[in-house]
């Protein structure tokens, strides 16, 4: 049995911890929403974000990161992007440095650019560090659909000890040493999900769907090679898996907003009526600013940049796009 800390209740981070007290691991799991522990303290459910699921028993629920992580041996961080630096300070006196940490967040820090495994280096230097992503909608997981995710990392045998920990017959982890490539991939194909679902918003086909996902996976490995990420990560899990995953799958939260849009919605409007965060608005600005110091193209980027942030149509950015001078196909 390994001791475990989730830090984060959100949709991905409350199937994480199920998934682990499921596997016989003692879980404790944070919450930054009092009202969200004790709705699973007293009723075993999050019903803002993981609703109609009920949680294992052996999860307690704590709005003291502090102490979910005393003694931990493992601790999963699973806040929004945007977060992470502010949650991973909270526990730096208080988790034990030689435990494996865990980044299931998919985004890049707003204002610094930094990758998790950068925030964490900064923060937790000393803990092993390990991104863990590819495609896994958090509701399909808690219900035991088979997945399989990447886990990556530089230090030797932490991979393997996260395949150890959380692999199942129905969640099947992949050991990977490419940091910048998995974060990266996890990050980017966020921005392309929302697009996807502005396509879909606009009533458009397969065809501008699949030149659409395509395109854009040239775009996100054109910019992960920029960063000194390996090419192959982009073809596995964390790269295109992840991508069809969320450019296609009704449960993505960024294929949602996309379709908010693209049925003419703006950004704000719809932030409104949303609990959740699609952390593919913030990536988008970050992967602009992130891509500009070395003159990577992003096109699909900052077209979806002008529709969320300057409310250009939506169908003039796909004619914009369609319209560009004509190339030779690069892969990356």
């Amino acid at each position: 049995m390994t001791r475990c800390a989730v830090l984060g209740a959100g949709s991905w981070g409350t199937a994480l911890a199920d998934l682990l007290a499921r596997q016989g691991h003692d879980v404790a799991l944070w919450a930054y929403e009092a009202e969200v522990v004790e709705q699973i303290r007293s009723e075993r459910i999050n019903g803002p974000f993981l609703p109609g699921c009920p949680l294992h028993q052996a999860i307690r629920p704590l709005t003291d990161s502090c102490e979910a992580v005393d003694h931990a041996d493992l601790v999963v961080s699973a806040p929004p992007s945007h977060a992470a630096r502010v949650v991973l300070g909270q526990i730096q006196g208080a988790v034990d440095r030689g435990a494996l940490l865990v980044s299931a967040t998919k985004g890049l820090e707003p204002d610094t650019l930094r990758r998790m495994s950068q925030v964490a280096g900064e923060l937790l230097p000393e803990m092993p560090f390990i991104a863990l992503s590819g495609p896994s909608f958090a509701r399909e997981v808690y219900e035991r659909q088979p997945t399989a995710v990447v886990a990556a990392s530089r230090v030797p045998g932490a991979s393997q000890a996260v395949q150890r920990i959380f692999s199942n017959r129905g969640f099947r982890v992949y050991a990977n040493e490419d940091v910048i490539g998995t974060e990266l991939a996890g990050a980017l194909k966020n921005v392309i999900a929302i697009a996807a679902g502005i396509l879909d918003g606009l009533g458009l086909g397969h065809n501008p769907r699949a030149a659409l996902v395509t395109r854009g996976l040239a775009e996100i490995t054109r910019l992960g090679l920029a960063q000194g990420a390996a090419p192959s990560t982009f073809a596995g899990l964390a790269g295109m898996g992840d991508l069809v995953l969320t450019a296609y799958g009704g449960l993505s939260r960024n294929r949602t907003l996309g379709v908010a849009i693209g049925k003419g919605s703006d950004l704000e409007t719809y932030r409104t009526g949303t609990r959740s965060v699609a952390e593919g608005v913030n990536t988008t600005r970050a992967a602009l600013a992130l891509a500009a110091p070395d003159g990577v193209e992003l096109p699909i980027a900052e077209k979806v940049a002008e529709v969320l942030f300057e409310r250009k149509d939506a169908r003039v950015a796909v004619k914009e796009l369609m319209e560009r001078t004509l190339k030779t196909e690069q892969w990356g």
